[in-house]
């Protein structure tokens, strides 16, 4: 669906990027995975078309996107964000829903399946940081476009409503959304993600599933944390 190549980024004497390809499948969750300072939040908005690249290029399908077209392929819902502090959830969403043509039903349920019930009349400013990722999340899956691109969803997520949120980017992959998840902590990335890209250092130092990483690493049934270090 979507594929990077060749992608560099420097910010003075600092080499962020270099040289990044990869691609993102129809249908999967893929997890760009690595530690902070990796290149991953630099890398998300080249492609969300936020920042120029130095090099490189991106397509959709086999069609080269200039960043201008790229938020038509792509919702991109930035880590360090609070849309319009002082509004409070259920008008956030409300004017979301009615931005992308969604239905009362389509916002209820997506409200409902986020458990942002409890905080609706909250001002944005004034949510937990747990609550406010799950609002992000709202507002990306209400968005119309194919591929969902977060930065770091699950932090400020304690283990349970990790396993929660990752049942919602599940349900949302099967009826047949894109995912790309930026992602440090790697268990989370393992429970949530079917394949990975691993960043490190601005470079790609692994693309696959779990598998397909292990086979290359032969670290046998090693987790991603293994697999990761095996690589970097």
């Amino acid at each position: 669906m979507i594929y990077a190549r060749q992608i560099s980024r420097r910010f003075g004497n600092v080499a962020a990027l270099r040289d990044v390809s990869f691609a993102v499948r129809r249908g999967e969750i893929l997890g760009l995975v690595g530690p902070n300072g990796a290149g991953k939040t630099t890398l998300l908005e080249i492609l969300s078309g936020l920042l120029a690249a130095d090099s490189g290029s991106v397509f959709c399908d086999g069609i080269e996107l200039p960043p201008g077209r790229r938020k038509q392929a792509m919702f991109y819902v930035p880590e360090a964000l609070t849309p319009y502090p002082t509004e409070t959830v259920g008008r956030l969403l409300g004017i979301f829903a009615r931005l992308f043509g969604r239905d009362s039903a389509v916002l209820a349920s997506t409200t409902s399946t986020l458990r942002l019930g409890p905080v609706i009349g909250t001002r944005a400013g004034n949510l937990s940081k747990g609550y406010r990722r799950r609002l992000l999340l709202a507002l990306g899956l209400l968005a119309p476009q194919p591929l969902l691109v977060m930065d770091e969803p699950f932090d400020g997520l304690d283990l349970r409503q990790t396993r929660e949120v990752v049942a919602v980017l599940r349900k949302a992959a099967s009826s047949g959304r894109t995912l790309l998840l930026s992602i440090h902590q790697l268990m989370d990335a393992e429970r949530a993600c079917d394949r990975f890209v691993l960043l490190s250092d601005g470079t790609v130092r692994g693309e696959g599933t779990l598998q397909e990483l292990r086979e290359v690493t032969r670290v046998g049934e090693a987790g991603l944390e293994e697999v990761f270090l095996a690589l970097t």
